[in-house]
């Protein structure tokens, strides 16, 4: 069987996957916006943004396959047809979408069981996460913010790494919904009924400003206001232009140490207890687990979260 030897990667998960694989001789050009892995940038020419390609460069590099993803691509995608090249785009908008899609590429590549070996690394890694989640005492409510304005909550996967990580997204029914203007929320009042304890905001490349969203209208008494949990994870790791990363254990560790160490709240301000993260800056003393004295935050308030590690102190 033939498999395809002269890859252009319209997206960044190909990219990396194929990468991972050790299947990167086969691709021959690659987006603009890719960067996983790093070196990618430095050994293929890139011929596409997300919304736009260059056509003309792509033909000239005799692809036998381009890979997309989504109806957003469906332009670059006609074109490409139109001109005789196979085109693959795929549209996964979950976890298990993620790990199909993984296994798929494998296949049309003639690399199964390094694909099946690459999965099975990542199912640890969220194995793992969810482990470490499951010991939490509480599930902060999490509002994961895809754009500004207007607001966009996110998108299935989102929700599920921020299960798996420890939290619960508060837009569970809008998470369903694949399309971003499926998930766009007409007013800020839902938002603030719901009261998160935690925001992650993640602009898709557009800077997260924490201090624009305290400001807004209504949001003083939300719980993540009142405790400066407005935290950004940047787009280029969980949203690589809303597309999902094929790196999704990472990308739960990345909310897991957020969402442990937002999990006891109660309503005052503080800094982290090293037994369950919190500890009363007033009588230090943590307001979850009693445990009483700074003793249980080490060295300077470093608490480490297996390789992850975040300062703070008392406000």
């Amino acid at each position: 069987m033939g498999y395809p030897e002269r890859i252009v990667c319209l997206t960044e998960e190909p990219t990396e996957v194929l990468y991972a694989l050790g299947e990167q001789d086969r691709i021959v050009g690659i987006s603009g916006f890719a960067v996983r892995p790093p070196r990618a940038r430095r050994e293929k020419p890139k011929v596409s943004a997300f919304l736009s390609a260059k056509i003309e460069r792509i033909l000239d590099l005799r692809p036998d396959l381009v890979i997309g993803f989504s109806d957003i691509q469906a332009d670059i995608a006609q074109a490409l047809i139109k001109a005789g090249i196979e085109v693959w785009i795929s549209n996964h908008r979950s976890v298990e979408g993620i790990r199909a899609y993984i296994l798929r590429l494998g296949a049309m590549v003639g690399a199964t069981k390094k694909a099946h070996d690459y999965l099975a690394e990542i199912d640890a890694g969220i194995d793992r996460i969810r482990a470490q989640a499951a010991n939490l005492p509480k599930r902060p409510r999490v509002y994961f913010e895809e754009w500004d304005e207007p607001r966009i909550s996110g998108i299935l996967w989102v929700a599920e790494l921020i299960r798996i990580a420890g939290g619960d997204d508060i837009f569970p029914e809008l998470a369903a919904q694949s399309l971003a203007r499926q998930r766009i929320l007409a007013n800020d009042d839902e938002i603030i009924r719901r009261a998160p304890e935690l925001v992650l905001g993640s602009w898709c490349g557009k800077k997260f400003r924490p201090d624009q969203v305290a400001a807004r209208p209504g949001w003083a008494e939300m719980p993540a206001v009142r405790h400066g949990a407005l935290v950004e994870i940047k787009s280029p790791i969980i949203l690589p232009h809303r597309t999902p990363s094929q790196r999704p254990h990472r990308l739960a560790a990345c909310c897991g140490t957020r969402c442990q160490r937002r999990h006891c709240f109660h309503g005052e301000p503080g800094c982290w207890c090293g037994q369950c993260r919190w500890l009363d800056a007033r009588s230090v003393d943590c307001g979850n687990c009693g445990l009483g004295g700074r003793r249980h935050v080490d060295g300077g308030g470093r608490i480490r979260f297996g390789q992850f590690a975040s300062r703070y102190r008392a406000r």
